[in-house]
């Protein structure tokens, strides 16, 4: 079983811009039910575990930037716990509001004891930690 690339560049012959795979976690860090925060590089992310398979998200609800870290798995995907958006943890489209616009998921992998996630140059560049700037 090849290990997914943890640094550095993406699999040989993958093109500019591919995903590589960030080991973020242990497996043990994210139990069943569970939802915490992670970096792949500078990006922060969302990890949880649901019915037994992992999952990640960008950290920040799209109604008002709260972390969704901080919030809690229910039936439907992942819980805002600042005013109760859920968005779908396969697809990242809310699922009840008040969010309208989609949170972005990343793919997942786990192998050995380690959670990886795939992440793009761009979603590094885009995708750091923000808060909306206050309004002029």
């Amino acid at each position: 079983m090849s290990t997914p690339e943890a640094t550095g560049t993406p699999h040989a012959g993958a093109e500019p811009g591919a995903a590589r795979f960030v080991c973020v976690a242990r497996s043990g860090q994210v139990p069943d039910g569970y939802v915490r925060r992670f970096y792949a590089d500078s990006l922060e992310l969302c990890v949880a575990r649901f019915q037994g398979k992992a999952y990640a998200t960008s950290n920040y609800c799209t109604h008002l930037d709260c972390l969704l870290s901080s919030g809690k798995l229910v039936d439907d995907g992942i819980g805002c716990s600042c005013h109760g958006s859920v968005f779908d943890l396969e697809t990242g489209e809310p699922v009840c509001p008040p969010a309208t616009e989609p949170i972005k998921t990343f793919p997942v992998r786990e192998e050995d004891g380690q959670i990886y996630v795939g992440v793009t140059p761009e979603d590094i560049a885009t995708g750091g930690p923000r808060r909306r700037k206050p309004v002029r």
